[in-house]
């Protein structure tokens, strides 16, 4: 694969590239329940981004309010650029205020999920090609040979007419990674995209990330995998109880940590 699309991204302003994703002042409510509290954060092209944090710290909610999975009670939310225009549900909550612009964005941004999600109803290369064929109007010849290539890339070509259920979880999760890129999305988001695989299988989905990684690809990952995290990362963001406690170059988050509950943390899973 070549390094990412890039004669789609804007070029760079002053020798700096430009922003792909920008949230200030994120919060979510549910209910009585305050789960983000004010979170920022930035990913430019190229970079990558790891979110790091205990359960129930925030991390997955981010990450569905960035990709309009969850509506955000307030603050701002620009992806390449464009900000998400929300109004108020009259509850105290938000919702989007064009639905066309939701889909425009969503189709800007690949996310991988914890469980896969693949349809199980289909084959591998008629997930891959879903979303392009009957969302974004490829013809079905060339979203086909598009998705044998990256099935190729994961290391999937010889399952393409295989359904997901004849599969390991780390083969399924490789397949969800194909469909996203499928869409030649500006940026991947991954929400623990090894927390419900198998030990011995968690190596072969590192792998293709760490190479999309390598590549150039703009990446906002949630993840446990603290050693991955330091060898990809350009920028690593510790949530604690909805808000950014700690953040920074991998070498200073893992290797000087100046909080005390990061410093707890690093050890807890150390």
């Amino acid at each position: 694969m070549a390094a990412v699309d890039a004669a789609q991204r804007p070029a760079p302003v002053d020798g700096v590239a430009a922003e792909a994703i920008h949230v200030e002042n994120l919060h979510k409510k549910f209910g009585e329940l305050h789960v983000l509290k004010g979170v920022s954060l930035s990913a430019r092209d190229g970079e990558v981004v790891a979110i790091i944090g205990g359960s129930g710290s925030g991390k997955s909610t981010l990450l569905r309010c960035i990709n309009c999975l969850e509506n955000p009670t307030s603050g701002i939310i620009r992806v390449n650029g464009e900000q998400i225009r929300l109004k108020p549900n009259g509850r105290g909550d938000s919702i989007p205020a064009d639905r066309r612009q939701i889909e425009r964005i969503r189709s800007r941004l690949g996310m991988v999920f914890q469980s896969f999600n693949l349809w199980s109803h289909m084959t591998l290369v008629e997930n891959v090609i879903e979303v392009p064929v009957h969302v974004l109007g490829v013809r079905r010849a060339d979203a086909v040979a598009e998705a044998e290539r990256l099935l190729a890339r994961v290391g999937l070509a010889e399952k393409r007419d295989v359904y997901p259920a004849y599969l390991s979880g780390g083969q399924q999760q490789r397949a969800a990674i194909a469909r996203a890129l499928a869409v030649h999305p500006r940026v991947m988001l991954f929400d623990e995209p090894t927390s419900a695989l198998d030990p011995e299988l968690v190596g072969e989905v590192l792998k293709v990330i760490g190479d999309l990684a390598r590549e150039g690809r703009t990446m906002v990952l949630v993840t446990h995998e603290m050693k991955f995290a330091r060898e990809v990362a350009t920028h690593v963001i510790y949530l604690w109880n909805g808000q950014v406690e700690e953040e920074g170059p991998p070498e200073q988050i893992f290797g000087a940590p100046k909080s005390e509950r990061l410093k707890q943390f690093i050890r807890s899973i150390g």
